[in-house]
């Protein structure tokens, strides 16, 4: 039933003081306080559920085998899979055990510290066929570890067999291991130094880390107490970045907006250790040794061997716990293509760990909280087509003339505005700042499209697909276009603008538009602005840089013929840094020699490629080899945070014009 329009100033004051009721609560309450938590879903929920509700029994059309009924009742699938996956999240994080899991391992590290009794560690760094740029920041961290020397040993599985990296763990003193080929990827490689280090040094833990990921110095001392508590199988931490997600840069907004897994790995983790059910990420996490012997090495059968390894551990009667500290750093996937790929494989290692015989849903020996949480993680992933749905819903309207659900835009603000209103709210909320509107919407449609096509195929065969390994360590000297994805949701924008011109110019269209068009109209217009910043992601900006830039307040003596004090250093990488002279030096002119001398790292040769206003030098390090490794190990084992932690709506928004002012990301006049 359509209401009056009269009707609609009415639900935009109700939805206005809702939002107004709804965000002062907010902003009294804090999320580190389980009470406020609790008061916060009790709020929030109802709305949600009522709108769900109301979709359900008043907006479905009578079913038969037509189109229309279909294709409304195929919607609602998957908006009702997305409603309750946010559900299970709001009565997920009413735990939170991020300060209990850090007063443990501060207590376990001080006990360590006054007996001296650390345990030995065997590192193992997985890499398939990775750059020595990008191998040597995780080898020379792990090499820096601030720990025993004669109680770890870093050792390199390389599962692409090659001479060179075998003598370059030679020349700086890691352990080398390789086999023969590469059967079962990364869980087979990571088995074949499980069998050999056991023959070896037999180490009781193993620290599991990516060919890109640097550990940070204190790492291991952090993780090890942990295992005091007999019930824990593994360690996990969560995964920081170095260089911004294909979404940050290609929107401009590294320093204003957060990597899309902050929220996985910042919240919901630290809520699923609460809940027991924290789950292992691949890599930065410590295993008993003696729990893989049990179970026969690392599980095999899954891409996703980290969490088929908690949930094998799980049936044991152990657990993964998570401690929420930023203890080694990575590098993002670089390219829209990858960053795709990347979640294409989650996907299908989700559903193959669901579908084993021995999984969380088919295998015994499960708590009914240990399989909810695995369902919980699967809907993450079975509700992802939702967005592509969304976005076309209201060209489908405009082409076939077949609604999505059957009501006005009156009724939707009346139910659906106080829903959305407390599923942002909440998110802002929870996450402190980890979740924005546009931002949030924009990382989870880009990867939607793909992710749901690898759902499809999961579903149909789920087994017997290759483990494809995210590329690593690229440079991109000019700006590309993904032509794939922009064709996509170039066609969604150009649908939709098509879809609103037709219904205001047509010339058959009645003088006032209808009900049921003014709601498409807002919904195609949301849908163009979300589509129009997906565009701007898959026209890729340049990446020139090999190496990513730290800004770091080391002191720094100069020597340009003679010392010079009071110089300070911008910014550096493993490639070269900027310093500003200080007043009254003249500065040498480019291509002069010079030295910069750090606290550790002694005198490093550079070459003055740049000179700016304000005295600043851009220089180019001249480094032997055991210069190099050294400022990579003080760089990238004791390395500041490069990326946002939390998001800021302001900043966000002014990077997102001036990326749309500038497409091709180059400053104005250039």
């Amino acid at each position: 039933m359509l209401t009056s329009p009269t009707d609609l100033p009415d639900a935009l004051q109700s939805g206005l003081g809702f939002f107004l009721a709804v965000g002062l609560l907010a902003l009294m309450l804090t999320p580190r306080r389980g009470f406020d938590r609790a008061l916060m879903a009790l709020v929030t929920t109802p709305p949600i559920l009522i709108y769900l509700h109301w979709r359900y029994t008043q907006t479905l059309p009578a079913f038969d085998l037509a189109f229309e009924p279909v294709w409304a009742r195929l919607f609602f699938f998957f908006e009702a899979l997305s409603i309750l996956y946010s559900l299970g999240a709001v009565l997920i994080t009413l735990r939170n055990s991020e300060a209990r899991v850090k007063a443990a391992a501060d207590a376990a590290e001080a006990a360590l510290n006054a007996s001296g009794e650390w345990p030995a560690v065997d590192v193992m760094i997985c890499t398939y066929n990775e750059p020595l740029a990008v191998l040597e920041k995780s080898i020379l961290s792990a090499l820096a570890l601030d720990y025993p020397p004669d109680r770890v040993t870093i050792w390199v599985l390389d599962d692409t067999r090659r001479a060179w990296l075998r003598d370059y763990c030679a020349e700086v003193g890691a352990r080398y291991i390789t086999r023969a080929d590469n059967r079962a990827a990364k869980a087979g490689n990571l088995n074949n130094g499980w069998r050999v280090t056991a023959g070896e040094t037999n180490a009781p833990l193993l620290l599991v880390l990516d060919a890109d990921f640097a550990p940070q110095r204190h790492m291991l001392r952090r993780m090890v107490g942990l295992f005091g508590d007999t019930r824990v199988g593994v360690v996990q931490t969560p995964q920081f970045y170095y260089n911004p997600d294909p979404i940050q840069h290609n929107l401009g907004v590294t320093a204003a907006w957060v990597d899309d897994q902050r929220m996985f790995f910042d919240l919901f983790q630290p809520a699923k250790d609460a809940w027991g059910c924290a789950f292992c990420v691949g890599t930065g996490f410590i295993v008993r040794r003696d729990l893989l012997d049990r179970l026969g090495g690392f599980p095999e059968g899954a891409v996703s061997e980290d969490i088929y390894l908690t949930y094998a551990l799980m049936r044991h009667g152990y657990e993964t716990r998570w401690l929420n500290e930023r203890l080694s750093i990575g590098l993002s996937a670089e390219n829209i293509a990858e960053y795709c790929t990347q979640r294409a494989r989650w996907c299908l290692g989700t559903i193959q760990v669901a579908l084993l015989g021995n999984g969380p849903l088919r295998g015994a020996g499960y708590s009914l909280n240990q399989r909810l949480h695995y369902v919980h993680g699967l809907l993450h992933w079975l509700s992802k087509p939702f967005l592509p749905l969304l976005l076309i819903g209201p060209a489908i309207y405009w082409v076939f003339g077949v609604p999505a659900f059957q009501t006005d835009h009156v009724e939707f603000v009346r139910y659906g505005l106080p829903a959305l209103i407390c599923f942002w709210l909440h998110s802002a909320w929870i996450s402190r700042g980890r979740s924005l509107p546009i931002f949030t919407e924009a990382a989870h449609a880009v990867a939607a499209l793909p992710v749901s096509v690898a759902l499809a195929s999961a579903l149909l065969r789920p087994f017997g697909r290759p483990f494809k390994v995210t590329a690593k360590g690229s440079s991109r000297d000019s700006m590309s276009f993904n032509r794939n994805f922009a064709l996509g949701f170039g066609g969604i924008v150009a649908a939709n603008l098509g879809g609103i011109a037709w219904s205001l110019l047509a010339p058959d269209q009645p003088a006032e538009v209808p009900p049921e068009d003014v709601m498409n109209i807002v919904w195609a217009s949301i849908a163009i602005i979300l589509a129009l910043v997906c565009l701007l992601v898959c026209c890729e900006l340049p990446r020139p840089r090999a190496e990513e830039r730290f800004v770091l307040e080391w002191p720094v003596r100069l020597w340009l013929g003679r010392p010079i004090e009071g110089a300070k250093l911008c910014d550096i990488s493993v490639g070269g840094a900027r310093l500003a002279l200080p007043e009254g030096v003249a500065p040498p002119a480019p291509e002069t020699m010079l030295w910069c001398e750090f606290p550790g790292l002694g005198r490093l040769p550079a070459i003055v490629v740049r000179v700016t206003a304000g005295g600043v030098l851009g220089l180019r390090w001249e480094l032997e080899p055991p210069q190099r490794r050294q400022l990579v190990a003080a760089l990238f084992s004791q390395a500041p945070e490069n990326v946002a932690g939390t998001g800021d709506f302001k900043r966000a928004l002014l990077g997102l014009w001036g990326r749309v002012r500038n497409p091709d990301g180059r400053p104005p006049g250039r």
